[in-house]
């Protein structure tokens, strides 16, 4: 498993506290390891991959969503924090088990005016 190391955070994690922006201190904790939530080697993998980074975003989980850097490009991971896998799996379920009707009708009703 390839794991990234960020020892500060990242920007996007809720957790960070921002006071803490100009302290070189190294953070021990593997809680903001990156491991992959999702590997897929094939032609489709890319929208699927992008779908769940989108899932996760949309829901305050942030992800980075790797390519790989070879044509064609056949191999695409979603990498989550650590701390965040069981939440980003349970997010995933969800989505998956509600179906394209409900991604529509999400995605239709962040179209609508407020």
């Amino acid at each position: 498993m390839d794991i990234l190391r960020y020892p500060v955070g990242m920007a996007q994690d809720p957790g960070h506290d921002e006071d803490s922006a100009g302290d070189d201190q190294l953070d021990p904790s593997t809680d903001l390891d990156m491991v992959t939530l999702y590997d897929a080697p094939i032609v489709d993998a890319e929208i699927e991959a992008d779908m769940i980074q989108g899932v996760l975003e949309s829901n305050g989980i942030p992800s980075i969503l790797v390519r790989n850097s070879t044509l064609p490009s056949l191999g695409f991971e979603v990498k989550v924090p650590r701390a965040r896998v069981e939440e980003a799996e349970r997010l995933i379920e969800e989505a998956k088990a509600a179906g394209p009707e409900a991604a529509a009708e999400a995605e239709r009703a962040s179209e609508e005016p407020s």
